[in-house]
């Protein structure tokens, strides 16, 4: 042990002297650390893939993507404190194990971090499950430009595993409600770096190409059963669950992915969607006191529809679009059934729809919804619901 009398000028000189170097060696370890994050093909951890005569049949291929660059933390009744996107990476994760015929591509984006405020560090974390196994774990850059999920999809395309007898392909988007316009501050580390539902429309693309389709896409956001967001990704999907109101957590519960191979058989994703929402359902019901509400879209059916109210609710989103940021908001969701204009006779066609009024407030005696989401004005409340019209041009 080194002993410094303050009073010594040559003691004053070793302690300087030893304070730059450790001050060196810490510049030292951080320069390394830096390199590390800055190197495009070392990962945090990488697991190797064992060789392909000794993986299983992939039956089944599940992508999530988990947005957490948000306000997720929450706190439970007993006051613990959690945060949603870590929990919907632990679930996720489950169901990767549970799951002995299924592939599983998990990315997690995350806030943006620095070491000693300085060094930026990997923002984004894939998994890649195989056969109920974990064979690659690795830590990679978002892409921080205008075009979204290129470095995600380029994951996909190295680990997917091409397989023509799969029985089902799903899709999991867990996050925040998604923009129909706009979408400026979606991501908390990066606000001016926009993304909407077209955005997202965009890296589904990416993942399935022109020419197929998901067989089901689960939207666990909130709003999610807009006419413009079903038009907008039904291109890329088969079945679409969603919630058409407030989703708590923004989160379902995915328990229903567990052992795939014993709950969706070839040709059974219809019936496998129902059994999905009506589980979120029953577990948001015995959990919340607000209002539940998830539907499943047969997006072939509900084409016609969507077709029929296009128009009009174009026309009232360029309305919303225009509305001022620093007045006060003048326009809300509602269910459509509450504006006539989206009344009409194919409204349920291809819709299955779980809902539960809320505990308490104005919507308490709310019976049912029709599982489409749209806008209004804030101030046609007062004239009756069901004569509301949308705005004009």
């Amino acid at each position: 042990m080194l002993a410094f009398d303050m009073r010594d000028p040559n003691s004053r000189s070793v302690r300087g002297a030893v304070s730059s170097l450790l001050f060196r060696s810490g510049c030292a370890v951080a320069l390394v650390v830096l390199l590390s994050s800055c190197s495009a093909d070392l990962p945090v951890q990488r697991e190797a893939q064992p060789a392909e005569e000794g993986v299983g049949t992939v039956a089944y291929s599940i992508v999530c993507i988990i947005h957490g660059d948000g306000d997720y933390l929450y706190h439970d009744t007993s006051g613990n404190e959690y945060r949603a996107d870590e929990e919907a990476l632990a679930r996720a994760k489950r169901v990767a194990l549970q799951n002995p015929h299924a592939e599983v591509l998990i990315f997690h984006q995350k806030p943006k971090k620095s070491i000693l405020f300085l060094f930026p560090v990997r923002d984004g974390e894939f998994y890649y499950y195989r056969n109920g196994r974990l064979l690659a774990h690795e830590s990679y850059w978002r892409d921080h430009e205008q075009a979204h999920f290129i470095p995600e999809v380029g994951l996909y395309r190295r680990f997917h595993s091409e397989n023509h007898r799969e029985l089902a392909r799903l899709f999991l988007y867990c996050g925040q409600e998604i923009p129909e316009f706009g979408g400026a501050g979606y991501d908390a580390s990066y606000p001016d770096r926009p993304f909407t539902v077209h955005d997202l429309a965009d890296g589904l693309k990416g993942f399935i190409g022109d020419s197929a389709r998901f067989d089901l896409l689960v939207l666990s956001s909130c709003f999610g059963g807009t006419p413009y967001t079903i038009s907008a990704l039904g291109p890329f999907a088969r079945y679409i669950i969603a919630s058409p109101d407030n989703l708590h957590l923004s989160y379902f519960d995915i328990h229903s992915l567990d052992r795939l191979d014993l709950s969706l058989g070839e040709g059974e994703v219809p019936a496998f969607a129902k059994r999905f929402a009506q589980q979120s359902f029953d577990r948001l019901t015995r959990t919340v006191q607000t209002a539940v509400s998830v539907a499943v879209y047969d997006v072939d059916r509900v084409q016609g529809y969507l077709d029929s109210v296009k128009t009009v609710y174009s026309q009232m989103l360029t309305i919303v679009k225009g509305e001022p940021r620093a007045s006060p908001i003048a326009f809300e969701h509602c269910d459509c059934a509450e504006v006539r204009a989206y009344v009409l006779p194919a409204m349920s066609d291809g819709v299955d729809v779980f809902y539960r009024s809320a505990r308490f407030g104005r919507s308490k005696g709310k019976q049912n919804h029709s599982g489409w989401e749209c806008w209004r004005e804030r101030a046609s409340q007062s004239a009756g619901t069901r004569t509301s019209q949308p705005v004009s041009q």
